[in-house]
């Protein structure tokens, strides 16, 4: 590329970003009050390299607050920057500085980010006293990451998105690099997208539907400053929940480190996996991005347009913090809202993912004074896109600012994450008191929480782990939190996890307290899988993953994090146990109703949807009920005959120290109950393949070991 030839022609306002054509490459960046903008244009990817400037003259290259032109002859590779020049009034909101490069925040691929100074991207100078409210004049366009212009074609060979209905959906949270990073993962292109790729055979046994990831926009690694006291390693972002470019799949995590492979080799594990019938749902992170406080750095939106990109303090110099990392984004001013949309839309259309996770979505429902909104545009917006109506989207439904939302959440058709479920089911298999009747609102659907806004059961995520907290061995295995590791004197992370060690804390050798651990394991794993509702297993749960106690593991890119694929081996019986209650779930549309239970039969039948008893077989006293809980659950029982079971379920309860005799209803007519799972039971006899259930010597009781779960269906005699 000759620098020196090239010259701005006056472009086109739309789309935002760096829009690729035959004969050239079309630029457009929004700023309302900048009041110059240059466009830098570089000969190479790499730091240090010639770039030409390119001043945008604002009687031409100006539509609005749109910044544009158009430069023929750049090809998809070329890398390029901006520089906003305007007011810097850091007391008034507004934080220009032309000596710092800018990101595109449409920028759909960035050069390697893994060494990247982002110290010396602050607008103000730290060594002077008053900090923020100094100015830089230290350029930065030496050491900054660059922009990439992609081409978009690629070979999709036919896919769309596969868009599951949620109901008939089992969400399986993980992490892109942690899943194969580990040497003993057996994958070719450990830590990346390919090696995903890899490991879709182990997906399809295990039998989930859908992968969530752990954010895959391009973040900030390097923005912890602390060590691991005990190993002295810098601590880096593992998580990713640091946006730094929202269109932009995270480089690190290509095996081809080609600047601007990423974004093919993303659109490649895509594909494979939707040909093998799996979908791609984004945790995103619209509630802050990594530019932090007033301190942080200036490499885009705040250079951009601080006040419109950032919901700001009565003292404009300052964030409000709702997000619990520095900063909050404006999400409901018009122009953010256009950028959420556009981004959402490109995700879809052009990468062909199938859903997204909202991390902290109260924030989305904010204004632009913080306040939380009755109908937030965004979210209605979100919800009611046309390009996104099939797609899932789920909030988590609270946020760093006090804002709890579950049950709640505005929008119409969201799903959200059902902390009330996991603290419940916890808390009974916990054997707390008193916490039965909470657990059977739970496998019932939630109806408490959704009903009463017209959603259905399906809009209740239920988990009992994520990756925020222990993971479910570390939740049968841990008291306390042991984060000593994250440099925070354990300070970090929640101290109500709800958890219980059974008498010793961590590994133990004892062959008891193993082997009640293990069956807790199963219970939840069970309790999951037969509740109303969407199903999400965090990855590694299926074979015991630990994370040694920590359960806050953001910053632990290492053994920690990873997973351990020896231990698929070690604990194969559970493994076994798991991926036979998915398929049992699967198998059976009466855990996956499209409508809450009544509690009333049809016309045709006497029988109820569903049946509560106590373990005397007689429906229960709510007040008074103990540990022991059974129900029956008509699965003929549907909206549609499509939806119609072709058994019937008979589940026990017991979460106390001591063996009890459940009286076990009678089986419909012409029927018997024949037993599919007891976590009461050594594998591989816990769990039972189809034609191999056990007959029941007694159709009238059944012995419910201590801490166990038992699955009993309808067969005809």
């Amino acid at each position: 590329m000759i620098l020196g030839n090239l010259v701005a022609e006056i472009g086109k306002a739309l789309p935002l970003g760096a829009s690729l054509t035959h004969e050239g490459v079309n630029f457009a960046i929004f700023s309302r009050n900048a009041t110059a903008v240059t466009l830098i244009i570089f000969e190479s990817p790499n730091l240090g390299s010639p770039c030409v400037e390119i001043p945008l003259d604002k009687r031409e290259h100006k539509t609005g607050n749109i910044w544009h032109c158009f430069i023929r002859g750049l090809p998809a590779g070329t890398c390029y920057l901006y520089r906003a020049d305007g007011p810097y009034f850091p007391e008034k909101g507004q934080r220009f500085n032309p000596h710092k490069t800018l990101m595109d925040p449409y920028a759909k691929a960035l050069t390697d980010m893994s060494d990247w100074d982002y110290g010396k991207s602050a607008g103000y100078d730290p060594d002077k006293p008053g900090r923020d409210l100094t100015y830089s004049y230290y350029d930065d366009v030496a050491s900054q990451p660059r922009c990439i212009v992609v081409d978009d074609n690629f070979d999709w060979q036919g896919d769309t998105p596969l868009n599951y209905p949620l109901r008939f959906s089992v969400i399986y949270e993980t992490h892109i690099k942690g899943i194969t990073a580990n040497p003993n993962s057996g994958v070719e292109h450990p830590g990346t997208y390919r090696g995903v790729i890899e490991k879709i055979p182990f997906f399809k046994d295990l039998g989930i539907t859908s992968l969530e990831f752990l954010p895959v926009q391009e973040f900030n690694e390097n923005e912890i400053p602390r060590h691991n006291p005990s190993t002295g390693k810098k601590l880096t972002n593992y998580w990713g929940y640091s946006t730094v470019a929202f269109f932009a799949p995270k480089g690190s995590y290509s095996a081809d480190r080609t600047p601007g492979a990423q974004v093919n080799e993303f659109k490649e594990m895509v594909r494979e996996l939707h040909k093998a019938g799996i979908e791609v749902i984004l945790d995103i992170v619209f509630n802050h991005t990594a530019e932090g406080n007033e301190q942080g750095p200036t490499f885009s939106f705040r250079g951009l347009d601080n006040s419109i990109y950032y919901i700001l303090n009565e003292n404009r110099r300052y964030y409000q913090n709702y997000s619990g990392c520095g900063n909050t984004m404006n999400c409901n001013h018009p122009v953010v809202r256009t950028f959420i949309m556009d981004c959402l839309r490109y995700w879809v259309m052009e990468m062909h993912v199938d859903g997204f996770r909202f991390d902290l979505g109260s924030i989305l429902g904010r204004d632009q004074s913080g306040h939380i909104m009755e109908n937030p545009p965004t979210l209605e917006q979100i919800a009611e896109d046309p390009v996104l109506n099939a797609t899932k989207i789920i909030a988590e439904a609270w946020d760093a600012g006090g804002a709890y939302q579950v049950g709640w959440f505005p929008g119409g058709r969201w799903a959200e994450w059902n902390d009330k479920y996991r603290d419940n089911v916890r808390k009974y298999w916990r054997g707390d008191p008193k916490e039965t009747r909470y657990l059977a609102t739970r496998i019932a659907g939630s109806s408490d929480l959704f009903l009463r806004d017209g959603r259905k059961p399906f809009h209740s995520i239920n988990f009992i782990t994520s990756h925020d907290g222990f993971t479910l061995n570390d939740l049968v295995s841990y008291n306390w939190k042991h984060n000593e590791a994250n440099g925070e004197n354990s300070h970090d992370g929640s101290d109500n996890n709800l958890s219980y060690n059974y008498g010793i804390e961590g590994v133990v050798k004892d062959p008891v307290i193993n082997m009640i651990r293990e069956r807790q394991l199963k219970n939840f794993i069970a309790t999951l899988m037969v509740s109303l509702g969407t199903p999400m297993l965090l990855g590694g749960d299926e074979f015991a993953r630990t994370q040694n106690g920590n359960n806050n593991a953001y910053c632990q890119d290492n053994e920690l994090s990873w997973y351990d694929w020896s231990l698929v081996e070690n604990n194969a019986g559970l493994f076994r146990f798991v991926k036979e209650m998915i398929a049992f779930r699967l198998r059976h549309p009466g855990f996956m109703r499209p409508e809450f239970y009544t509690g009333r039969g049809g016309d045709y039948r006497a029988i109820p949807d569903i049946s509560w008893f106590d373990e005397k077989g007689v429906m229960s006293d709510w007040e008074k009920i103990g540990y022991f809980l059974a129900l029956r659950i008509d699965g003929s029982k549907a909206e549609t005959l499509a939806d119609r079971d072709d058994s019937d379920f008979f589940i026990m309860f017991n979460a106390s120290t001591d063996l009890q005799n459940f009286v076990v209803s009678e089986p419909l007519s012409k029927k018997e109950w024949i037993r599919v799972v007891d976590t009461g039971l050594p594998s591989p006899n816990e769990i039972l393949l189809p034609g191999n259930e056990e007959h029941l010597s007694s159709q009238r009781s059944y012995p419910v070991k201590a801490r166990s779960i038992v699955i009993l269906i309808s067969k005809d005699n």
